[in-house]
């Protein structure tokens, strides 16, 4: 049984992780830590976990030995705190934008402040399956991907090679994507019926979605009303046909677990849709063309495939268990 810590376990990739875990049946949840409620019980912050812990919140000063920690704490927060506890775990699979990216010129323009541990920065695996199976299979320091760099980066997979290098990309994302302690702006008064463009350029996703796939991204996104889920549209030029893209998308994912094509002709559920993933770890990929013009479009949702899923997918494969291990939930319909 392999025994996990989580940091940052009050918030909402926490308490996703929390609800995962206690249900994965080859791990046990050895430290519930945090820095707001410590002494609360888990399910007075997540009630949703009623009945299944008694977990009580730990203080950070509290943190003991376990075999794998996953931390879900802020951006620029986690790369001050992974050097304090990185001694505490044999692997390390953190949920911040603060080591997704092995330049620390990079970290700075896109998060505002130098890197506190730059000599860390390219000792993480990117914690995307799809991309570093391979490597993530004895990896000590995993870094999950951006919830929409996630999305992005598996809509335009298929595409290497057929398109210019050059995309677009359109996110938009739900109200949980800005955490358990978002401001103002986030108020249901403000977010209720708004679609808030809050990033028209230099999304700092992108430059994720730019290492990942080697492709030039540039990212927009926009807030809207929903609570889970993140859906991109991806626009690229190129010269291929419907059945050559058909082709190379079934080939690239023919073997992935929690990838999905997604892309009918007809129907109410024709392309991907994060409604319709709530809670589960899939991710749908699906395109259209129109000429020289290709869409990509993926969806997820947000606190699933990308973030807390992500991660056990990742911890499952370190470990050497079954990849889909206590992440089989498929979504609910209708919801």
């Amino acid at each position: 049984m392999i025994r996990v810590g989580v940091m940052g376990a009050a918030g909402y990739l926490g308490g996703e992780l929390l609800r995962l875990l206690l249900g994965h049946p080859g791990a046990t949840v050895a430290q519930a830590v945090s820095t707001r409620f410590p002494g609360r019980r888990a399910d007075s912050v997540h009630p949703n976990l009623r009945g299944q812990t008694d977990l009580v919140f730990t203080a950070p000063d509290e943190l003991d030995t376990c075999d794998v920690l996953l931390t879900a704490t802020p951006h620029r927060a986690a790369m001050t705190l992974l050097p304090e506890v990185r001694g505490r775990a044999g692997t390390v699979i953190d949920l911040s934008g603060d080591f997704r990216n092995p330049d620390p010129a990079v970290y700075e323009r896109y998060y505002g402040v130098p890197h506190a541990a730059p000599e860390l920065l390219g000792a993480f695996v990117p914690g995307i399956p799809e991309l570093y199976r391979a490597e993530l299979a004895g990896a000590d320091l995993i870094s999950v991907p951006g919830c929409a760099a996630t999305a992005a980066t598996l809509a335009l997979l298929p595409l290497a090679g057929l398109v210019r290098p050059d995309v677009q990309i359109d996110a938009r994302t739900g109200s949980s994507g800005s955490g358990a302690r978002a401001g103002a702006a986030n108020l249901h008064a403000e977010r209720s019926g708004a679609m808030r463009v809050f990033a028209p350029v230099r999304h700092r996703h992108e430059a994720e979605v730019s290492r990942l796939t080697g492709l030039d991204a540039r990212m927009t996104a926009t807030g809207i009303e929903a609570v889970r889920g993140v859906q991109v549209v991806c626009h690229a030029t190129g010269t291929s046909d419907e059945k050559t893209l058909r082709r190379a998308y079934r080939e690239r994912y023919a073997d992935e677990p929690f990838v999905r094509v997604v892309a009918h002709r007809t129907g109410a559920h024709r392309l991907p849709d994060p409604k319709l993933l709530s809670g589960s770890n899939f991710c749908d990929v699906g395109f259209a063309v129109d000429g020289d013009r290709i869409t990509a479009i993926a969806a997820l949702d947000n606190l699933v495939k990308g973030g807390a899923g992500a991660a056990v997918q990742c911890l499952n494969i370190r470990a050497g268990e079954p990849e889909t291990l206590g992440l089989g939930f498929p979504g609910l319909h209708p919801v």
